[in-house]
């Protein structure tokens, strides 16, 4: 969402556009996964917006409904799931706006609801929303079905660490977080706004940025936010993606948070493919240098650098590499063969060990790093 609109319905911007793009990608991936395994499946939009933009483009309600009850194999991977829809949208306006979105496309529908999808839509805050389901689930004595949160507010209110930490508590529960750095850039330290960044992070070491400016003050801010999803809200792994506009500076962090690297795996499908557009730019950092998300000009250099130092003097597996590639960097598994493998190899920096005749990297490839 964009910071703090006036209007109930407003104009959507590029990076809402992309971020919307990962969103139904992932999702695609997603639903006929889990459903193989689960019984019942949700998902959660913390801050719902009013389900469509200005032009008629469609929110992050109607496209995760439209990506579970219009996959072409619904019928087939869907039958013996139950989905459960929780939006939540705490402004009256673009509350009744959402609620007249979803009524319009179950009227496309035929005037009601696939049997085993459930749309719940509230007026409570997420924060209010998710704490009553959380207690209701504990008193009795249950746990919180397998379910993936969008969580994409205004601003750095309203979604405090704990309260995260308890959603995903279950094993098999996501979160898809939109980390407002231009908040947290501006007021962390100021002393305005202190008591909602201690919830933020769920600690009050944030204000271990005073003093720090510019890209210091923000991958400090970065990676303490980092840190707390996995120390706090026990996620395995957390792969955050920087949205820079088209001033050059950071607006926001999307943070993805998994204990599944399965799910992590098709996250960065889902980020590699999508296309920010009108000059927004997808970024993260690995060895000090930044990693662009795009297919059509990959830069495999910060890659490289990373796998000759983490992996010098040693000889591994291919499939060490492809290990590291996915849950220590922004990269693509894909992407180790053709862009670091192959010139690395072509150039003699680094010895393969293979089987005679073979020229590929299969299984059971050795790797050995100056």
């Amino acid at each position: 969402m964009p910071s703090g609109p006036n209007e109930p319905v407003w104009s959507m911007e590029p990076h809402t556009l992309a971020k919307h793009a990962i969103l139904r990608r992932y999702l695609g991936a997603w639903f006929p996964i889990m459903s193989r395994w689960n019984g019942r499946l949700i998902f959660f939009d913390g801050f719902a917006g009013p389900g469509i933009y200005k032009n008629g483009e469609i929110g992050s309600p109607l496209i995760a409904l439209k990506v579970l009850i219009e996959h072409p194999s619904f019928a087939t991977f869907g039958k013996g799931t139950e989905y459960i829809f929780v939006f939540c949208e705490s402004d009256a306006a673009r509350f009744a706006a959402l609620e007249q979105q979803l009524e319009a496309y179950k009227q496309t529908l035929g005037g009601s609801w696939p049997d085993n999808v459930k749309v719940r839509c509230t007026s409570d805050p997420f924060d209010a929303t998710a704490s009553e389901m959380l207690d209701y689930l504990e008193a009795q004595g249950s746990r919180l079905a397998p379910t993936f949160a969008f969580i994409d507010p205004f601003g750095v209110s309203g979604l405090p660490m704990t309260l995260l930490a308890r959603l995903v508590e279950s094993p098999k529960c996501e979160l898809f977080v939109n980390m407002i750095m231009n908040t947290a850039k501006r007021f962390a330290t100021s002393g305005l706004i202190d008591r909602s960044f201690e919830e933020l992070y769920g600690t009050d070491e944030f204000l271990g940025a005073e003093g720090l400016t510019g890209r210091d003050r923000i991958m400090f801010l970065h990676d303490l936010y980092a840190r707390q999803l996995h120390d706090v809200a026990g996620m395995t792994y957390t792969q955050s993606f920087e949205m820079i506009n088209r001033q050059g500076h950071t607006s926001y962090f999307l943070f993805y948070a998994t204990r599944a690297v399965e799910g992590l795996r098709a996250m960065k499908d889902a980020m590699w493919q999508a296309d920010p557009g009108g000059g927004y730019t997808f970024s993260d950092r690995l060895a000090g240098q930044d990693v662009l998300f795009t297919e059509l000009a990959i830069d495999p250099g910060p890659l490289r650098s990373a796998l000759l130092t983490h992996f010098a003097g040693m000889e591994v597996d291919v499939s060490v590499l492809e290990r590291y590639v996915l849950t220590e960097t922004p990269y693509r598994e894909t992407h180790l063969r053709k862009h670091v493998l192959r010139p690395l190899e072509a150039d003699g920096t680094i010895a393969v060990i293979r089987q005679p005749g073979r020229k590929q990297y299969p299984p059971g490839t050795r790797i050995r790093f100056p």
